[in-house]
């Protein structure tokens, strides 16, 4: 990537709270908690971030899962994309994760995939509006895409990709 997903004069917003839940950065702190919301929801998961994905597999390990989660505080630290997990207000359960990354469609400047575990899926509607109000009001992104949830996936697979 040649250009900053974010300035690097821009200040990262590191958490959101709201009246249900939490965000903060997905770390391999959470790890455990993490690894036990994805396996809980795994079939849902399989749509979240393409049409027909294989992630979560089955055997899907917690070593697996904290791999994931240094790469994604590897990246929320070099700028690159920004993961966040989504606990609840006690912090002693993660109930889904969003995530900003950049887009591979010329269109865009941000792709955001959110998901929460099946237990709290009724509060879906409700973290897809905090997590564009937050986007709209703390990120320096203008053209923001949801993918598989404002744009159908076969839009979404029609826009030609950016070449890497």
């Amino acid at each position: 990537m040649s250009e900053l997903f974010v300035p690097m004069t821009f200040e990262i917003p590191k958490s959101l709270t709201t009246d249900h839940y939490r965000l903060e950065i997905l770390t391999p702190g959470v790890a455990e908690l993490d690894f036990d919301a994805v396996m809980s929801s795994k079939a849902r998961l399989r749509s979240i971030f393409e049409e027909n994905s294989d992630w979560p597999e089955d055997n899907m390990s917690l070593d697996d899962n904290i791999r994931d989660l240094l790469q994604h505080e590897k990246e929320f630290i070099s700028r690159q994309a920004f993961a966040f997990t989504v606990l609840t207000l006690t912090k002693d359960e993660c109930i889904g994760c969003v995530y900003f990354n950049p887009s591979t469609v010329s269109e865009f400047d941000c792709e955001v995939y959110l998901w929460l575990r099946d237990s709290e899926i009724r509060l879906d509607t409700n973290l897809f509006e905090n997590v564009k109000q937050w986007l709209v009001n703390h990120w320096p992104f203008k053209r923001i895409a949801f993918p598989g949830r404002e744009i159908s996936w076969d839009n979404w697979n029609s826009y030609p990709k950016i070449s890497a």
